[in-house]
């Protein structure tokens, strides 16, 4: 019977907690095994556990942007989008973003998805609602995208109501800035431009209009043309 007991005892898999410093393997292992856990990601090699989300502070503003991202994405051949997808970025780090922004490897992307279903690699775009985790967004997360290549990082900081929008450019992130409109456009996908301010006050009814207007404009038309072109050649 002790015996028995002790080969129980190693068999068992460790809780996942805040704070555990793990590789990518091991955390994945303690992450499926722990089936109570509804959201945890692995930034730097640290374990972060995420706390119940308040409707104001982040549902609704993810939903928000998770309807931006939608309609492009279906007006737009060749690119994917996904919601609080687990991504193995590297060896140290699997974060869980709020909302991602991907050309298809088919038509030319940079990540793969992997036989298990999961994605791997860099996002073009990732977005992040930061609201208690203002710190972790800002900082080691943003670094980690940064260094494995995401093009472009938004962070919505929803206590501050602000929001940011980086470009990856030689190696470091530049911040890009509104129009006269008060309008950022992607560099990274065509037409997919955002009136940030009607976004922060949760007008959609404006923000989809001027992504009416994004993916209308002929610079969209022809990224659309070019990720076809790439569908074709590697079909």
């Amino acid at each position: 019977m002790t015996r028995l007991r002790t080969e129980s005892h190693r068999n068992q898999t460790p809780p996942l907690e805040s704070g555990d410093r793990l590789t990518r393997y091991e955390f994945e292992r303690r992450y499926n095994a722990a089936t109570h856990i509804k959201k945890a990601e692995l930034i730097e090699g640290v374990v972060y556990v995420a706390s119940a989300l308040r409707h104001e502070q982040h549902g609704k503003p993810h939903s928000r942007v998770v309807t931006w991202l939608g309609v492009y994405q279906a007006l737009t051949p060749g690119v994917d989008s996904s919601t609080e997808p687990t991504v193995r970025l590297d060896l140290d780090n699997e974060p869980q973003p709020d909302a991602v922004l991907f050309i298809q490897p088919a038509a030319g992307g940079q990540i793969r998805l992997s036989k298990d279903g999961y994605i791997e690699g860099a996002p073009e775009l990732i977005v992040e609602i930061a609201a208690s985790n203002v710190a972790i967004d800002t900082g080691s997360k943003k670094q980690a995208y940064r260094r494995n290549g995401v093009k472009e990082y938004v962070i919505w900081q929803s206590y501050e109501n602000q929001l940011e929008w980086f470009q990856l450019m030689e190696g470091d992130y530049v911040r890009l800035m509104p129009d006269e409109s008060g309008i950022i456009r992607s560099q990274v996908f065509p037409g997919l431009w955002l009136a940030v301010n009607d976004l922060l006050a949760s007008n959609m009814v404006r923000v989809l209009e001027v992504l009416q207007a994004g993916v209308r404009s002929p610079e969209h038309q022809a990224f659309v043309q070019q990720l076809t072109a790439n569908i074709n050649f590697s079909g």
